[in-house]
């Protein structure tokens, strides 16, 4: 068995993100450590029953508020930035940060009240970034070009 060996790159704590899966692209987000899963701003989230079938409908403000459509989707109890629990429907999609895409778990949430429509928990970013509170916007940076710059300044 062969092990795929992951190459690390450098993000801030704020980023520029695509969900290309949903057609939203250059979006917003928070980097956040303390957050399990991400979370994406989405209104008018409902389900309605299609051919004996659950389906998803949602808008997500930022793409023009195109409806989106999901049959595969789960819900689950999640901790809110107040601290209390509240039931929200999951999504899986692709998240692109950088050059990085990454299949991972999305929560839909009205994060109308927040200040970033996207928030990119632990879950998606661990094994795959590092992450520099210091720097926002860094498209993902290769680790590599990030200490030859340090070391050429004497910054390490």
């Amino acid at each position: 068995m062969q092990v795929k060996k992951h190459k690390l790159r450098l993000i801030g704590r704020r980023e520029f993100v695509d969900f290309p899966l949903l057609g939203v692209f250059n979006i917003e987000a928070k980097i956040d450590t303390g957050a399990y899963t991400s979370s994406i701003h989405c209104e008018e989230i409902f389900t309605k029953i299609e051919n004996e079938k659950t389906v998803l409908y949602f808008t997500v403000v930022n793409d023009g508020h195109k409806m989106q459509r999901f049959e595969d989707f789960s819900q689950k109890k999640i901790k809110n930035s107040f601290g209390e629990m509240e039931e929200r429907y999951i999504i899986k999609t692709v998240v692109k940060i950088g050059k990085k895409k990454i299949a991972s778990t999305v929560s839909l949430s009205d994060r109308g009240n927040m200040r970033y429509p996207v928030l990119i928990g632990r879950r998606l970013v661990k094994g795959k970034f590092i992450i520099d509170a210091n720097q926002i916007h860094t498209g993902g940076k290769k680790i590599k070009e990030v200490f030859i710059k340090l070391t050429q300044t004497n910054k390490l």
